[in-house]
């Protein structure tokens, strides 16, 4: 199958690779010329331009985009959208805001092209292991493209989950549950490390954990991989990024009143990781200071 692909970053290269590894034709842009020129080296028929990469894909088109979430996506499937013919269909595989994503379906809609929002899991071992696929939007859109989709997933890895926006929003759900996985092992390994009278071998309790636990997974075996690099991990600083997906997920559960304190907390905690000195610890120390006398710790 013949498709287009916009952004060749460290996921879009990778899927890439993987799709003509799979027989698929590709027409690829990308405004770096480092990661066009990569792409052609594997394969992948470079364009110059948007319009150049519509110009060179057969009708009725297909072109999965590959771009940070918010204002990229957003002027990505603007430029395109005044280049595309009815009958064409999006796939926006970053990780939009389900809200965003029904608008620009209806809008892409009125001129006759389908937009599949599709939430990619996998990260930069996509390529290898394939990339998990929750897809919405209309569904002889989805049967068309599903050879693309068959191509980058692993085994039962790719669904169509519902109308336009519900891939994103079971992506967005699937994020907040990763930040909640994610801040149990990182405080599991805290307290084991904490331990210093057994000195702990973090790396080969992750191995050990992986071995038929109840607590088993991929991320563990990440986390024996990580300590395996640096014991201890004094290299790494602890500073947390989020991208969006924990505070949409958290928004969603208060406007849709579910109790979700683990994700609420976990994505709090991403904030505290980022104070180089906490102003409201030092409030508390402070406050215990006055009321018990309890000692506080000078600079």
């Amino acid at each position: 199958m013949k498709i287009g692909f916009v952004g060749l970053g460290k996921m879009g290269g990778k899927m890439v690779e993987r799709l003509m590894k799979g027989g698929h034709q590709i027409v690829a842009f990308d405004p770096v010329p480092e990661a066009l020129g990569e792409a052609q080296i594997k394969g992948a028929t470079p364009a110059n331009s948007l319009q150049q990469l519509v110009e060179k894909l057969d009708v009725p088109r297909g072109i999965w985009i590959m771009v940070p979430s918010g204002d990229p996506t957003e002027e990505t499937i603007a430029a395109l959208s005044s280049l595309l013919t009815e009958g064409d269909v999006l796939i926006d595989g970053g990780n939009s805001l389900y809200k965003d994503s029904m608008r620009r379906a209806r809008t892409l809609k009125a001129q006759g092209v389908s937009l599949l929002d599709a939430g990619t899991s996998g990260g930069i071992w996509g390529l290898k292991i394939g990339y998990c696929l929750m897809v919405g939007g209309k569904a002889a859109a989805f049967r068309r493209l599903e050879p693309i989709l068959e191509t980058l997933a692993p085994e039962d890895g790719y669904a169509h989950v519902g109308p336009s926006g519900a891939g994103h929003f079971v992506k967005m759900v699937h994020n907040g549950i990763e930040y909640a996985l994610l801040q149990g092992y990182a405080e599991g390994f805290e307290i084991l490390k904490a331990k210093n009278e057994f000195n702990l071998d973090l790396e080969r309790i992750a191995h050990l954990w992986n071995q038929g636990s109840v607590i088993r997974s991929w991320l563990l075996e990440l986390a024996e991989d990580a300590f395996k690099k640096d014991r201890q991990l004094d290299a790494i600083r602890g500073y947390v990024e989020d991208s969006g997906e924990g505070r949409w997920t958290v928004a969603e559960a208060i406007e849709n009143d579910v109790p979700a304190p683990l994700i609420t907390l976990s994505l709090l905690e991403r904030f505290r990781s980022r104070q180089q000195d906490s102003f409201s610890a030092k409030v508390i120390a402070a406050l215990r200071n006055e009321f018990g006398g309890h000692g506080v710790k000078k600079k």
